[in-house]
């Protein structure tokens, strides 16, 4: 069929309760899928932050994106966030831990570990429809197979025990996902309040900080920042205006009006 008739995500906006999964956020995340090498926004890869910024606002048109600077996508194709699905792992490929110790090669593992949870930080913090590979939240591999479809069960079982060995990471999602329950924020419902209510904010060379305007949505919080850091190095962010506090990243009950992000983190604030 001409490609204008097919059901591609370029069309989706055509399709009547349909949504496509974001390949421009997946590969943006943790680089391209059909280079084992390439890394991504979360292991230092800070050409790629358009393309994640534009994940994150669900591949809606925003005035602030540079689209000549997302990965694949020129020009936004969803005219709602239910079109989108955010991800950056599923059963095709390898799984992202797997792809982190392949590309992130020169990377301790205990930083490999802040780059996966960055990871996961960036797809529940972003608009659209959140979705996790079964396991990702305790680091689950495929022992370094991509395409297991024929593999046994050594390969492709969940190995529950890693719940154990890393409760950290499995803690760190619960939270994360709790967050976005409670905040609608995470949640808008139309492309006009993710361009309206959405801002993103001056930051350094591989990182991005943006802000939601979260009490015109209904939310408990009046305002939210959320930033990710995607360079082994600290770095220091002004937020604009005062009295900020941390729901994850740092001390929650510090109140601020900068903040240190550590190498390869996230830390979602709010005002109240």
């Amino acid at each position: 069929m001409p490609e204008e008739k097919r059901a591609t995500k370029r069309n989706v906006a055509q399709l009547n309760d349909i949504a496509v999964f974001s390949d421009d956020i997946r590969d943006g995340i943790k680089g391209s899928v059909f280079d084992e090498k390439d890394n991504g926004f979360v292991s230092g890869k800070t050409v790629n932050t358009e393309s994640v910024k534009f994940g994150i606002v669900a591949s809606c048109n925003h005035p602030q994106i540079d689209f000549a600077k997302v990965n694949y996508s020129k020009a936004a194709y969803a005219t709602s966030p239910s079109q989108v699905i955010s991800y950056c792992e599923c059963h095709d490929n390898h799984t992202l831990w797997d792809k982190l110790k392949l590309s992130a090669t020169a990377a301790t593992e205990a930083d490999r570990k802040k780059m996966h949870q960055l990871a996961l930080a960036i797809v529940l913090t972003s608009q659209g429809i959140p979705f996790l590979h079964a396991g990702t939240e305790f680091l689950r591999d495929k022992k370094g197979v991509e395409n297991s479809y024929n593999k046994p069960d050594a390969i492709n079982a969940i190995n529950w025990d890693l719940k154990s060995e890393h409760p950290d990471v499995n803690n760190f999602v619960k939270s994360l996902i709790a967050i976005r329950k409670a905040h609608p924020a995470f949640r808008l419902q139309t492309a006009k309040q993710i361009a309206s209510l959405i801002k993103f904010e001056n930051s350094p060379e591989g990182t991005i900080l943006y802000t939601i305007e979260s009490e015109k949505v209904g939310d408990k919080w009046k305002k939210i920042a959320v930033a990710f850091n995607g360079t082994a190095k600290p770095v220091s962010l002004t937020l604009p205006g005062t009295e900020w506090k941390a729901a994850i990243g740092i001390d929650a009950k510090e109140v601020v009006s900068a903040v240190k992000i550590e190498g390869y983190s996230a830390v979602v604030l709010f005002q109240e």
